[in-house]
């Protein structure tokens, strides 16, 4: 007794009526009523116009196919159930899951059958297709036109493509088997490669040398034998005649092909393994859909591919496998290419009317994480952008800001990055010492399909048109770290690589993260040092926040007290704004990003204004040794850039004054962050009065080096009542106390004074106000009629 089941017989004319039915009296939705309506010509005769009026959503379709507005036919198989409860349909629908191939097939026919009723309402053209032509010729000779000569790929002006049902989970790559082969399935996945757009031939056309005539070959496989000889023309068969036939390219029939692989998810891999891939075959009006870096749900059917020629004999028993793409969703769409829905344009508008709607976006990045106020106001803008100008000699200016993270490990450095690449639509996020330079721009890879040497690009061209977040950007090697300085200016890639030599758009962000040199922030060391970046890098970044991780008693226990929270109910506390959801936000930075906001000559003059102090102020901290940063040209624009971001949220179309205030002050805040005080508690102080004070010190040593030590620190600290934190905040820094402790001299001239402060390069005003500190904190007193300075000892 066999356990195999027996196979479900199909009457395929039964099917083929109730897919005529369904194609014939299917309504479709509201929205698709309302394009119909749309279509309605108001100022035809009465006739005209009834005839033309199709509210069924598919009868409509095909007109519009017949009338060459129209290609694609998609055949949801959410109508066919939604069309009848019969037990018919929803069988219908379970064999076209089953044994989807042979459904395009059964669907095309029926189609054909309505199209020659339908016909057209169009008038010939000079942009008709070929087989429109000779169709024409033929009824101009009188020829008989039952379309017998015709194959009936070449007569098909539609491409017909199959919709699974939403129900349907979209499958990782390894979960598809042997017994998926032949069914409508569904993928998830990240595309990795997409091949060039290959024409591919349906059908071969060609033409008798003899009498004329036109054959025509339909191919189906990607290999096929042409044909020689003449059997069908009329000529040839009157007078026995064979003619030998030519091919004709520009009657044949091809098809937009692409092949690409797609890799599973990141989160579909079982722990140890490594990703696998898939083939993807596309046709028709789905190819250029994709691009690498998307993350799509492709539903397709499941095939074989057919092995020719040599490669069938080398291949042997083993055969690959691809799936032929039916629908495409893309997870993270384009800015341009989201669906508004009613409820979202709402929320938007009432965005828009919110006056507080830059900081509450701001708080809605990652709200679980703790703080970084500043930081996310910056992200925020760096999402926004500013406006990309190009110049009437082609010369163009980046509207896309740059912002470099620096900070001790645990301040969330990381997790921001993420959320920025998530919430973006082309968000690509890498890492320092897992990228080379050949990964972040382009490699050169020979395609599988062509056997052509062609870029496959890499990080940095993947993130075109959006961000890219490049996390350790500290540990990454200096000759890869290169190829990031012309992105950040110029946008663009500049490639010489095995023969090719080409230009690549990399109109991206750059949002980096790095730690200090030295695992840590060492306050005992300048900025720079502890930045260890080229400052050839550091100038083209817009903004560079330094966060520091240090103890404080009450942010301490407020962040614990979040942390904790999150913990406890998997989301972020009470806000005291409430917080925009990613899919809000992305719409309204989709909007504001369409704006393109002009600087008024009263802006522009107080831009300038602005940017003449900061280059003052810039000089004066030089001169001191104070600063960190440099201010140029960069800085202008910069501070441009995130004035026009800040009016884009505003949907306006000039920059004003606030715009400008905020910039810059945000631009302080990245350059506080670099220069806080607090940063340099536990080392020498750099101040000027520091640097006066031990100038003294080290004169008054060299007065009487020999003299003893009189009592250790602490009895020092003790009789003059100055505790250890008390002497740190009178700013007298442990290197003054063992001068003191190792000179030990009591008295020195205010002359040899003033003139070794001087030569040091250092003002007597400045000498004055350092004498009268040290004075009020009992260090030093004035002797001798105010003409020597005696410094205060134990036993004095």
């Amino acid at each position: 007794m066999s356990l195999v089941p027996a196979p479900i017989q199909h009457d395929y004319d039964a099917e083929k009526a109730v897919i005529k039915n369904f194609l014939e009296t299917f309504k479709g939705d509201e929205k698709d009523l309302s394009v119909g309506i749309a279509d309605i010509n108001i100022g035809a005769p009465a006739d005209a116009s009834t005839a033309t009026i199709i509210p069924i959503k598919y009868k409509r379709q095909l007109q519009r196919i017949a009338n060459r507005e129209q290609q694609m036919l998609v055949i949801e198989l959410e109508d066919i159930l939604k069309s009848s409860d019969d037990e018919d349909v929803s069988k219908l629908v379970r064999s076209i899951c089953e044994n989807t191939r042979r459904y395009v097939t059964l669907f095309c026919e029926v189609i054909d059958e309505i199209m020659k009723v339908t016909g057209t309402t169009r008038d010939m053209d000079d942009n008709d297709e070929v087989i429109d032509v000779i169709m024409h010729q033929r009824r101009e000779r009188n020829e008989q036109m039952d379309q017998e000569g015709f194959p009936e790929q070449l007569l098909r002006r539609y491409n017909l493509y199959f919709k699974p049902l939403p129900s349907d989970v979209a499958m990782a790559v390894r979960e598809v088997r042997s017994i998926h082969i032949g069914h409508l399935i569904t993928v998830r996945g990240i595309v990795t490669r997409v091949s060039e757009v290959k024409p591919l031939l349906q059908v071969n056309a060609y033409t008798c040398d003899v009498c004329g005539s036109e054959t025509f070959q339909e191919v189906s496989n990607k290999t096929f034998a042409p044909l020689y000889d003449c059997g069908n023309g009329q000529q040839c068969l009157k007078n026995g005649i064979t003619g030998t036939l030519h091919m004709q390219t520009r009657a044949c029939r091809f098809s937009p092909f692409q092949e690409l692989r797609i890799q599973e998810m990141a989160d579909q891999v079982p722990v140890g393994h490594i990703p696998r891939s898939m083939t993807i075959q596309v046709s028709g009006n789905l190819t250029r859909l994709m691009n690498p870096g998307d993350e799509v749900h492709i539903g397709g059917i499941f095939l074989p591919i057919p092995y020719t020629g040599f490669q069938a004999i080398r291949a042997g028993l083993l055969t690959d496998t691809y799936l032929e793409a039916h629908s495409i969703h893309q997870q993270k769409k384009q800015y341009r290419e989201m669906e508004m829905t009613p409820e979202i344009a709402q929320q938007i508008a009432d965005l828009k009317r919110d006056p507080g709607v830059y900081s509450k976006l701001a708080e809605s990045i990652a709200p679980e994480i703790y703080g970084h106020a500043d930081v996310k106001k910056a992200l925020l803008l760096l999402l926004v952008g500013g406006v990309t100008k190009v110049t009437g000699d082609g010369m163009k200016i980046r509207g896309d800001l740059n912002v470099c993270l620096m900070g001790d490990p645990g301040v969330a450095k990381s997790q921001l990055l993420k959320y920025i690449s998530k919430i973006a639509p082309r968000g690509v996020y890498t890492t320092g010492k897992g990228s080379s330079g050949v990964g972040l721009t382009a490699a050169v890879m020979r395609d599988p399909v062509t056997d052509e040497m062609v870029l496959e690009g890499g990080a940095l061209v993947l993130a075109d048109n959006g961000i890219c977040c490049i996390d350790e950007f500290d540990k990454m090697e200096e000759s890869d770290r290169t190829a990031i300085h012309e992105v950040m200016e110029q946008q663009t890639i500049s490639i010489s690589k095995a023969g090719i030599s080409t230009t690549l758009n990399a109109r991206t962000s750059i949002l980096a993260a790095a730690n200090p040199l030295y695992g840590r922030y060492n306050p005992k060391v300048s900025p720079v040092e502890n930045i260890n970046l080229p400052a050839a890098l550091l100038s083209r970044f817009d903004l560079l926040f330094l966060i520091l991780d240090k103890p404080s008693r009450d942010d301490d226990e407020r962040l614990a007290q979040h942390v904790t929270y999150v913990h406890m109910h998997n989301t972020h506390p009470e806000l005291e704004q409430e917080v925009v959801e990613p899919n809000i936000m992305r719409h309204y930075i989709a909007m504001a990003r369409e704006k393109r906001p002009v600087v008024p000559p009263a802006v522009s003059s107080y831009v300038v204004d602005s940017y003449v102090r900061l280059r003052k102020m810039g000089k004066e901290d030089e001169e001191q040794n104070k600063s960190h940063t440099y201010t140029s040209a960069r800085t202008l624009l910069g501070v441009l850039r995130l004035a026009q971001a800040l009016a884009r949220l505003r949907f306006s179309d000039t920059v004003e004054h606030p715009d400008v205030d905020e910039a810059l002050r945000l631009m302080e805040c990245s350059k506080q962050s670099l220069e806080d005080e607090d940063n340099l508690d536990h080392g020498p102080d750099k101040s000027a009065l520091s640097q006066i004070f031990r100038l003294m010190k080290q004169l008054a040593g060299a007065g009487a080096p020999n003299r003893k030590k009189k009592q250790s620190r602490g009895k020092k600290q003790k009789r003059l009542g100055r505790g250890p934190d008390r002497e740190r905040d009178m700013d007298v820094d442990s290197e003054s106390d063992d001068s003191e402790d190792e000179y030990g001299a009591e008295e020195v001239s205010l002359v040899d004074i003033r003139a070794r402060v001087t030569t040091a390069g250092f003002t007597e005003a400045q000498l004055n106000e350092t004498i009268a500190k040290y004075e009020d904190l009992n260090v030093l007193v004035r002797v001798a009629n105010g003409s020597k300075i005696r410094f205060v000892t134990a036993d004095s």
